[in-house]
């Protein structure tokens, strides 16, 4: 893969991309963090301070956890994430360009894992733990016109190969839809939050479902073996690769999995393949500097040692989706829908006026930014952004019940007392700007599908649903709080 090529060009483009996907995480810690899991969140961050020890998930949060310093930590981030796509240190000169390039990257690095670590639940997702983990690499790439170490760009391959292999792996060992075909008759219109084309991708026909999922296994089980092949075979991967996520990226809305599989994918190609595609060429680059060298062989031989572990679970017959085998994410494991569910559940959360809750009382519907409550709203694209608590309350609505999401009765207890920072997570309170105020509200549970074409054309549509249950009651403030939603 790397005998006599070169990585200037690759280095610039994945370094552009992934602190994109930088800016983008920080924006979201911005405006969500808070309200999830700061000082009065559903998540207070009072319960990660009494429930773990620093070095079992050491966040800067741990040492000063304040709404204010995480504010001033997300817009440092965010700062720092546009200094690194648009600015620094690509202009400086070379004794100061890598150095500067390291600490930006590290920084970066430093205040995302706290934000993970301290988010919990919010943040207990496969592409955080990917995303510092390349975050970490991304630390020893050098900048300016010196050459970048070409091990690095073998360990990034290592990271894309865990993630594609493993996701791979655990779809074949799970699901039996996935072994006979089936699973993507489903998966459109289950998955976490569907977007515009979701609706048309699940109408298209079984037989297109089937070579669909025989493709998604020879990409995620078969092609990744290639990253590590010589070029072209190793860029023709990243392509094939780069396609596969493209196509996930515009029929979902899965944060920014598919997003940072494609940067990473970019670690696959060479400057000379890049050239022949690309209206640019490298300029001369200098030697590496033997500082940088050095570290990046000292990480490679960590990720080695780490890797142990991961690889272990990757190769179990019990495999473990998305998980972190030591409390910086530097070496993970990963996987997605092992399982796919075949019927979608919602939950319809209204608020009334109406002290007594009646059911015949007038009942007005909270809507959210990417959940499917109104059946008339077409799925929006959401995607590279991340919606936390409209995927927590995909999981939330799985069962019958808050008892396994107790976090649910915490957001209906912020609704009632119509907290600011809980209502900037929603589409729309209904009783925002008004001067009425919820006396209580309740937690419906519908059963969701898309609607055929017939219906879409018939009723303008895209969802049909039928309520299926009460997830919680009509419940008062007060009524809440018994209920033990503290804050």
């Amino acid at each position: 893969m790397f005998h006599g090529e070169e990585f200037w060009l690759v280095r610039v483009l994945f370094q552009r991309g992934l602190a994109l996907l930088y800016l983008l995480a920080f924006l979201v810690a911005a405006f969500q963090f808070r309200p999830l899991a700061g000082e009065t969140g559903l998540l207070p961050l009072e319960r990660y301070l009494e429930a773990v020890e620093f070095r079992e998930r050491p966040s800067l949060f741990y040492l000063a956890p304040s709404d204010r310093a995480i504010g001033i930590a997300a817009w440092t981030g965010v700062a720092l994430s546009a200094l690194a796509l648009f600015a620094v240190p690509y202009g400086l000169p070379d004794g100061y360009a890598t150095p500067v390039s390291m600490v930006l990257w590290a920084t970066l690095w430093l205040l995302y894992l706290s934000f993970v670590n301290a988010g919990r639940l919010f943040y207990g997702y496969g592409w955080e733990s990917m995303l510092l983990e390349t975050g970490f690499l991304a630390i020893f790439l050098g900048a300016g016109s010196t050459a970048p170490p070409a091990v690095v760009f073998l360990l990034l391959a290592w990271v894309l190969f865990r993630n594609m292999f493993g996701a791979g792996l655990i779809k074949i060992r799970g699901d039996d839809c996935w072994r006979d075909l089936s699973c993507l008759d489903y998966h459109y219109e289950t998955q976490p939050i569907p977007n515009p084309v979701s609706w048309f991708a699940h109408h298209r026909s079984k037989g297109f479902h089937r070579l669909e999922t025989l493709g998604n296994h020879v990409l995620e089980l078969a092609v990744p073996f290639l990253y590590f092949a010589p070029q072209p075979a190793a860029a023709l991967a990243g392509a094939a690769t780069i396609g596969f996520q493209g196509w996930l990226l515009v029929t979902g809305n899965f944060a920014w999995l598919n997003a940072l599989t494609i940067v990473l994918a970019i670690a696959t190609f060479s400057d000379g393949i890049l050239e022949t595609l690309l209206p640019v060429a490298a300029p001369a680059t200098t030697a590496t500097p033997i500082y940088l060298e050095a570290a990046a062989v000292l990480v490679a031989a960590l990720v080695l040692a780490l890797s142990v572990s991961p690889v272990r679970n990757m190769l179990s017959e019990r495999q473990a989706m998305n998980t972190a085998f030591d409390p910086l994410h530097l070496v993970n494991t990963y996987g997605a829908f092992g399982s796919v569910t075949r019927e979608r559940y919602e939950l319809v959360i209204q608020g009334t006026t109406d002290e007594r809750g009646a059911e015949d009382a007038e009942w007005e519907t909270y809507r959210f930014k990417g959940k499917p409550t109104d059946p008339r709203r077409r799925p929006p694209q959401i995607a590279p952004y991340h919606l936390r608590l409209d995927w927590q309350l995909w999981f939330a609505a799985m069962s019958p019940t808050p008892r396994r999401s107790p976090w649910v009765l915490r957001f209906v207890r912020r609704l009632l007392e119509e907290d600011e920072a809980t209502r900037s997570l929603l589409a729309e309170d209904p009783f925002a700007g008004t001067d009425r105020s919820p006396e209580r509200i309740r937690v419906l549970r519908y059963r969701y599908r898309f609607t055929t074409p017939e219906e879409r054309t018939e009723t303008g549509t895209w969802w049909h649903r039928e309520r299926v249950g009460t997830y919680v009651s009509p419940a008062s403030l007060e009524e809440v709080r018994r209920r033990g939603a503290r804050p």
